[in-house]
């Protein structure tokens, strides 16, 4: 599928707001993949579709994570969350892609999980720092990212862990536990 065509798609399933940011974190996405070496096409891709299921009612997506046996913990964090697995399991069964890179991309890019890979941790970090993003520390993350992937991550997830703690919100546990493998710099 090309450039076009997903995002055609995916326009469909967004606000235009949505869409614009969509479109920032592709392009961001993709200058980070000739940065650091990654699959420009897999990237683009994952970064298109990475909010694919974002507007879906919450109720059809609690109820995909309860039959798709999804990891059941993520009905306890916040809906927020949810937009991501499900949209990896949508994407795979209404777009027919089936590449699990690309899946894992759209997956993984709001919890981010040990061990990410890097088309992984690309999509986590572009969904944060894209260019429409405007937040206290986004500028600082934008300028690291493009320099030192591994410690744009660690402070994006600090930046957020701070943001969810001061609102008295949980914080996943995977993002935590990549959190700590990027500072013990574990195999992450």
């Amino acid at each position: 599928m090309d450039r076009v065509e997903a995002l055609n798609v995916v326009k469909q399933q967004l606000t235009e707001k949505r869409y614009v940011h969509t479109v920032g974190v592709m392009e961001t996405a993709v200058k980070l993949a000739q940065i650091y070496g990654a699959d420009e096409s897999k990237v683009e891709l994952a970064a298109i579709f990475h909010d694919y299921a974002k507007f879906r009612p919450i109720d059809e997506m609690r109820k995909i994570v309860s039959e798709q046996q999804m990891d059941e913990r993520l009905l306890k964090y916040g809906v927020e969350l949810l937009h991501a697995p499900v949209g990896a399991y949508l994407v795979k069964k209404e777009v027919e892609i089936y590449d699990e890179e690309v899946l894992n991309g759209i997956r993984y890019h709001t919890t981010g999980r040990l061990k990410m890979t890097l088309l992984e941790k690309i999509i986590f970090i572009s969904d944060y720092i894209e260019p429409n993003r405007q937040f206290p520390g986004v500028e600082e993350v934008r300028e690291m990212a493009f320099s030192d992937l591994n410690n744009a991550l660690i402070t994006s997830i600090s930046n957020t862990i701070n943001f969810l703690m001061k609102k008295q919100q949980p914080v996943f546990p995977d993002t935590l536990a990549v959190y700590n493998s990027l500072i013990l710099k574990e195999e992450n």
